[in-house]
């Protein structure tokens, strides 16, 4: 049961931790699928020799995909942090980023908040001051410091309202957005999105975050996904989601 304090929380820190909000046995089915899906194995570690191999989701959300994405403990948390009616149920789940341990750097790991306009055409390439969407993240496997954790800028997201106002519904382009987001927000804590298979982080769509480097030794499986808001983001309403954007242009 989440309560006044969960909200308050996601308000200071853009994000909340649903622990166990989909059960571990269905993050290790999933898990057994997508390691077919890709070709690979857990138990041939010589042939992971990319830093990070995509996948995609069932398209019909069945089995354990579907069960993931209509978790009730999500469907609770997106009530809370959008208000009852505010957003839209998916379907399925988003792309899957597997990380394997690698040397190297995958190329995609700058501080960055997702592209959150669907824009003309549905087709996606800014970020702007009137979020249509929500960030939700889910662990498929156990997700330690070393095994590529999503790194979260806690309270970031006032810092990302107060950049993005002056640009409005025309928002940013995407790359361009990054360096702006990366400086007014490198002074805020790291946390780490760390769990086991079935926790769900739920993120303000303004959460400045970041992919790293896999320094351990089991691979890391991880969706994530925008849930759309049925309407805009606006600072005015009183959904936990835009008492945040308030509070960051008050700031």
């Amino acid at each position: 049961m989440l309560t006044d304090t969960d909200a308050d929380r996601f308000v200071a820190e853009g994000f909340l931790k649903l622990e166990e909000a989909f059960p571990r046995e269905t993050g290790d089915r999933l898990r057994d699928i997508l390691w077919q899906q890709v070709g690979l194995s857990p138990d041939r570690p010589g042939d992971w020799t990319q830093p990070v191999v995509w996948a995609g989701p069932d398209p019909m959300g069945r089995g354990p995909f579907g069960e993931a994405v209509r978790s009730p403990a999500l469907a609770e948390a997106l009530d809370l942090v959008a208000g009852k009616g505010g957003w839209e149920p998916r379907g399925t789940i988003g792309n899957i980023p597997i990380r394997f341990p690698h040397p190297s750097d995958a190329g995609d790991t700058g501080w960055h908040i997702d592209q959150n306009d669907p824009g003309p055409g549905g087709t996606w390439g800014t970020v702007t001051a009137r979020s249509r969407t929500l960030l939700v993240l889910m662990l498929f496997s156990e997700v330690g410091p070393d095994d590529a954790p999503t790194r979260v800028r806690v309270g970031s997201h006032l810092d990302t309202a107060r950049v993005l106002e002056p640009h409005g519904e025309s928002g940013l382009e995407f790359f361009a957005s990054g360096p702006l987001l990366d400086e007014a927000s490198a002074h805020r804590p790291v946390a780490l999105a760390t769990g086991l298979p079935g926790d769900v982080y739920v993120c303000h769509p303004y959460l400045v975050h970041a992919a790293q480097p896999h320094h351990g030794t089991r691979p890391r499986f991880m969706s994530q996904m925008p849930f759309m808001l049925t309407e805009p983001l606006s600072p005015g309403a009183a959904t936990p989601l835009s008492r945040a954007a308030r509070l960051g242009l008050a700031g």
